[in-house]
């Protein structure tokens, strides 16, 4: 079975997760998904199949003769979608001989274009698979797992000298809660890549430093007849504190490694309100000095309004995933070589977000990210093309069948 085929299966099953719920799995239908992947990967014929009471499907797939010195690689892909956008009743529709031109999805209104989505023109002659354009299509990141599945089936069945290979479908990666409970003893892998990615040749060492910061700001509410010299606006005090971030350094006009504060949430009154920013950038020096600008806003204002008017809340949600995996280099080039002999050119890009690898990389599992083909994630207008996945699983066994020890020495004389 081909990538898509399982792609398209499991598209269509729900598993949006919840950002405000208090369990893990976050939403129950993702646990019915990971028990599909269970039976699935144990028919193909995986060991040590398992899947915990919080939805981690594992299963392991032991050295091929010869291939008993190579480290176990680990592959990692995510079960959950987005709840940014509907994942209920996902219909995939196939565009076979893609001609570069605008795609109706569905007769939902919406329009894919190359205007609004350049790397549509990498598609130019594939078959692209998209939604009916009245949810997502899910491929973040259920083409990771149909990929992951795929490759472990093919070596399987071709009998292709391979590394013990550990697998492990998680959930709640959406919501930041991926690798939580990943259970590193069951697991088994001495390194992993995590398939999550975009395209079939991008490959990802490098992540944001990141951090949430909360501006609480306590006002003084008066009737606005005897306001003069008694009343602190609270709601304006709020937009005071935005003003005073460099207006340029937001996500809307920031790309690469340029790091930005971003305004996610913000409400209150003349009496009290709050402002909640994500804080990203990928040089760790950069990225205190951003979290400063922010304790100077706090301390500026408490000393004109007096202390306790502003309070900051600053927490570091991850880091920069480079720290660790520049010092396994042999990590990477694996990786490199590996898309090379699928005919691609890597394309190595920081991750503009969060990922498992950042965090699965500080637990002491090096986990670096590979690209599943796909697009335009988390809304309507998500795609991605038969073929790109197919490179994507041949990049998968490239990586798995690399013989890297040495062959030992003959005794002398």
């Amino acid at each position: 079975m081909r990538a898509y085929e399982r792609l398209l299966r499991y598209a269509a099953i729900d598993t949006q997760s919840r950002g405000d719920a208090d369990t893990t799995p976050s939403t129950e239908k993702q646990y019915a998904f990971s028990w599909l992947l269970h039976n699935e990967i144990q028919d193909l014929g995986l060991r040590r199949v398992y899947t915990s009471p919080n939805a981690y499907t594992y299963g392991f797939l032991p050295a091929s003769p010869g291939m008993e010195g190579e480290p176990v690689i680990g592959l990692i892909a995510h079960i959950d979608t987005s709840p940014d956008f509907s994942g209920t009743g996902v219909k995939p529709i196939l565009h076979p001989g893609y001609d570069g031109g605008d795609v109706y999805l569905g007769m939902s209104g919406r329009v894919l274009r190359q205007a609004d989505f350049p790397d549509l023109s990498r598609a130019v002659g594939k078959t692209l698979i998209t939604s009916d354009g009245t949810t997502l299509l899910g491929a973040d990141d259920k083409a990771g797992v149909a990929e992951i599945i795929t490759a472990c089936e093919r070596l399987l069945k071709e009998g292709r000298p391979h590394c013990a290979v550990a697998v492990c479908f998680t959930p709640d990666e959406e919501i930041g809660h991926g690798a939580a409970l990943l259970d590193f003893g069951r697991f088994g892998a001495d390194f992993a890549y995590t398939v999550d990615g975009h395209t079939a040749e991008e490959f990802n060492f490098e992540t944001f430093n990141a951090a949430s910061a909360v501006f609480t700001v306590r006002g003084v509410s008066v009737h606005p007849g005897s306001a003069k010299d008694v009343m602190v606006n609270a709601s304006l005090l709020a937009m005071r504190i935005n003003a005073m971030l460099p207006p340029e350094e937001i996500p809307a006009r920031t790309e690469g490694y340029e790091g930005f504060f971003h305004l996610t949430e913000m409400k209150g009154d003349v009496g009290s309100a709050e402002l909640r920013y994500i804080v990203r950038d990928h040089d760790a020096g950069h990225f205190a000095a951003r979290c400063e600008k922010l304790r100077d806003i706090e301390r500026s204002l408490n000393a004109e309004y007096g202390d306790g008017t502003v309070t900051l809340d600053i927490t570091v949600q991850y880091r920069n995933m480079a720290e660790i995996l520049t010092e396994h280099r042999e990590i990477i080039d694996r990786a490199e070589r590996a898309i090379r002999l699928a005919g691609l050119e890597p394309a190595v890009r920081p991750i503009r977000g969060g990922t498992d690898g950042a965090r699965l990389s500080f637990s002491g599992l090096p986990c670096p990210n590979l690209g599943t083909g796909g697009a335009a994630f988390h809304g309507p207008y998500e795609h991605i093309t038969v073929e790109d996945m197919d490179k994507a699983v041949e990049v998968l066994l490239n990586i798995l069948c690399e013989k890297s020890t040495e062959e030992a020495e003959p005794p002398a004389g």
